[in-house]
Order: structure tokens, then C-alpha cells, then sequence
């Protein structure tokens, strides 16, 4: 006590730390295995405490994901936005073998699985979870006036993402011939930079 006013005690386990905890247990056993008990017992805290931090587990697992898809949004839209289109479609196999958990949850999971409704609190991040990509990838064909966005988008977000996905699934990281098969398809599908 200082003068008259209590001073709260400080949090134990910070939002990253409980939201690693829920993905930790959602990439071993799956999203139905991320109870409140289940983070908390992995925490070692009590349940109160995440309820302290999120009101419900459909708020705690919304605000996970979202947390992961910007985490991978981050590098693709920096490598758009520098005008690499082919650094933009490698991003997704590199950011998979760097976070792996995070890229699990993204590709194997659909977001209904993980909060059976969603908060409306995090209505305005989801409404704007995607502006960014979007923005992204409208000024790199404005930039770049040979390329259009149905055949950047099949180069930089569909074919990573298939390419990706079966080995994700057999829960290992997709091998470095992904990269290179990306590359290729990029030559195909998108001119050459100055052409």
C-alpha cells in the first residue's frame, strides 16, 4: 500500500506467454485440446488469471490467431512492398520453417475451428485483417503495370500455399526443393521484372 491507494500486483504470465501456451497445446492435440484448464495447467497458473487477461477462450484463440496471421503477413507484404514479388512467394515456405506451430495453426486449422464464435470485440481487427495484403498487392500492379493481380496473386499466395500445405500436414517443414519450385513457378506465371 502506498498512501492510501493498493497497488496490483503485476501479471505473472504476460498475453505472448499465454497465448505461446494455447499454441503449444492447439499444434500438439489440436484446437479442441485448448482449454482454459489445459493453458493455464501449462502455464502452471490458475484458470482466474487468463480469465483476468481474456474474457472467453473463443477471445484468448481469436486474438492467437490473429497474432499469427499478422506475424506471417508482416514479411509478405515488406517483400511486396519492396517490389519482390518472388521474395514475396518464398515467405511463405521460409516464415513455415521459422514458425512452425504458427504455420500449422494458419494452414491446417480454419478459423471457426479455433473460436466457435467470434468475439465481437475483435471484429474490427478481423474486418481489417487482410487490408494490408490487399493494399499490398494492388500497389505492386500499379507499379508494375505487366503484371495483374489474379496472376500475382496465383503466383505469391496460391502456389506457396499449396506448396506448403502437404508437408505441414505430415507435420514437418517444407524441404528447400519447395523453394525452388516456387521460384520456378514465379518464372512462368510473372514476367521478368524490366520486361
Amino acid at each position: 500500500m502506498t498512501r492510501g491507494r493498493t497497488v496490483g500486483r503485476a501479471a505473472k504470465f504476460s498475453e505472448d506467454q499465454i497465448l505461446d501456451a494455447a499454441l503449444a497445446i492447439t499444434a500438439e492435440d489440436g484446437p479442441g485440446a485448448a482449454t482454459m484448464a489445459a493453458i493455464a495447467a501449462r502455464l502452471g497458473a490458475p484458470t482466474g488469471s487468463l480469465y483476468h487477461r481474456f474474457s472467453s477462450r473463443d477471445l484468448l484463440l481469436a486474438t492467437l490467431w490473429i497474432r499469427s496471421v499478422r506475424s506471417f503477413q508482416r514479411g509478405f507484404v515488406e517483400a511486396l512492398t519492396a517490389g519482390d514479388a518472388q521474395a514475396a512467394a518464398l515467405h511463405t515456405p521460409r516464415w513455415c520453417r521459422r514458425h512452425p506451430t504458427e504455420a500449422a495453426l494458419l494452414l491446417l486449422h480454419r478459423r471457426q475451428e479455433l473460436a466457435t464464435t467470434w468475439p465481437d470485440e475483435l471484429g474490427a481487427d478481423l474486418d481489417t485483417l487482410n487490408a494490408q495484403v490487399s493494399d499490398a498487392l494492388n500497389s505492386f500492379t500499379a507499379h508494375h503495370p505487366g503484371i495483374d493481380r489474379e496472376r500475382l496473386t496465383f503466383a505469391t499466395v496460391d502456389v506457396p500455399y499449396g506448396a506448403v500445405r502437404r508437408y505441414l500436414l505430415e507435420r514437418r517443414p517444407p524441404p528447400q526443393l519447395v523453394d525452388e519450385l516456387i521460384t520456378a513457378a514465379c518464372h512462368a506465371v510473372l514476367p521478368p521484372p524490366n520486361a
